[in-house]
């Protein structure tokens, strides 16, 4: 078979990447290790910047977002037993954030590309990528029991963290820039109306909680815990007992609680390869880079990845002209290392380090005092946080 694009991944980026493609008439083969069911039913992040909602409005890609997605103009942060709004619109000029699910947004781009006879090829492992240092690069892959060969002009490696894509370049040329940190996320789904109307990051002396939403029925929320913890260890009453107190305010707000459906533990890392392009083979999303949750900028930094790829693919096939394509890694990494240090601010901000001195958590203190009491530095995380342009 073959291919303009040959796509390792059928997460929102490649999806998205081949969506894009397909409307500027470039066809695309998207590879997914994992079945349909699979990929349509993982939970990830649920945050949409202002521009990536955009990017999917403009796309075609945005009606179902638009019909049932949660448009939050705030969050809240909670500390010292207080609440603290920070207005998206009034410190961004207007901007705001879309709660609409990646699961979601993953459905609706899996039923654009099969209304429009893209090739999406589920269950397809990709074996090895050959020839990125020619204009003939292939991906060879397994599918139906046989192994196949996919001949492309460029390979798209939009397949995580874990995926054959970046371990594909040789070894020696990529520079990696990463840190773990010391807590992670146990992570819940529960069926119960959320208890906010906007997100509420709390700072607590016991750990950092989040309250989010899926739905207006199905609420999102998290509780920092050691990395080596296990669920096993946080029966249901334990975890709304742990949200409850971190949750306190010295207001009259209450945590409602119901069925959990999910539990998980997520370590925190932020991770970064550059540059993300070698020859022929282009990396995007989590294959490139990882950030900590608190930012909420995994999916939207994928999101910007793969819109500042399909413009330059767009280029290089109308134009004949790769200048877009040779400017892709600088161009794209300064998104990423700008989004990686609002990340980092925000995790090292809100969590409770447990090698932190006093000096350390009357820093944390001081520094969330003074984003509750600035408007500039409310602003700025604002501006951060509802995201800046996408390209």
């Amino acid at each position: 078979m073959r291919t303009r694009v040959g796509i390792i991944g059928a997460g929102p980026a490649g999806l998205l990447l081949s969506h894009l493609l397909h409307r500027q008439g470039i066809d695309s083969v998207v590879l997914e290790l994992r079945s349909r069911d699979y990929v349509e039913q993982r939970q990830r992040a649920g945050i949409l910047e202002h521009g990536t909602a955009e990017v999917l409005r403009a796309s075609g890609a945005g009606e179902r977002m638009d019909r049932q997605g949660l448009p939050h103009e705030g969050i809240e942060l909670r500390f010292d037993g207080r609440s603290h709004r920070i207005d998206l619109t009034a410190g961004t000029g207007g901007r705001s954030v879309m709660v609409y699910a990646q699961t979601e947004v993953v459905k609706d781009l899996i039923a654009l590309r099969e209304q429009a006879g893209g090739a999406v090829l589920f269950g397809a492992e990709a074996l090895s990528v050959d020839g990125v240092d020619t204009t003939a690069p292939s991906i060879r892959y397994r599918h139906g029991g046989a192994e196949r060969t996919l001949d492309c002009d460029i390979v798209v490696a939009c397949d995580g963290f874990h995926g054959i894509g970046r371990r594909s370049v040789p070894e020696g040329l990529l520079t990696v820039s990463e840190r773990t940190y010391p807590f992670a996320w146990l992570g819940i789904l529960a069926d119960v109306p959320p208890s906010c109307d906007e997100l509420v990051y709390a700072h607590h002396a016991r750990g950092f909680a989040l309250h989010s939403m899926r739905s207006p029925r199905v609420s999102r929320l998290y509780l920092q815990v050691d990395p080596a913890d296990s669920t096993d260890n946080w029966p249901d009453e334990r975890i709304w007992d742990e949200l409850d107190t971190r949750f306190t305010t010295d207001g009259a707000w209450r945590l409602g609680r119901g069925p959990i459906t999910e539990k998980g533990i997520t370590p925190m890392r932020s991770f970064v390869a550059e540059p993300m392009r070698h020859g022929r083979l282009f990396l995007a999303g989590d294959a490139a880079h990882i950030v900590p949750p608190t930012g909420a900028k995994g999916l939207n930094l994928a999101v910007a990845d793969v819109t500042l790829l399909a413009r330059a693919l767009a280029h290089w096939h109308i134009r004949q002209d790769e200048t877009l394509l040779d400017g892709y890694s600088e161009t794209a990494l300064r998104r990423v290392w700008r989004a990686e240090h609002f990340s980092y601010t925000m995790t090292s901000l809100l969590h409770t380090d447990p090698g932190a001195t006093d000096f350390d958590r009357r820093l944390q203190l001081s520094h969330l005092r003074y984003i509750a009491s600035s408007g500039a530095a409310s602003a700025s995380l604002a501006e951060n946080y509802a995201g800046l342009p996408v390209v």
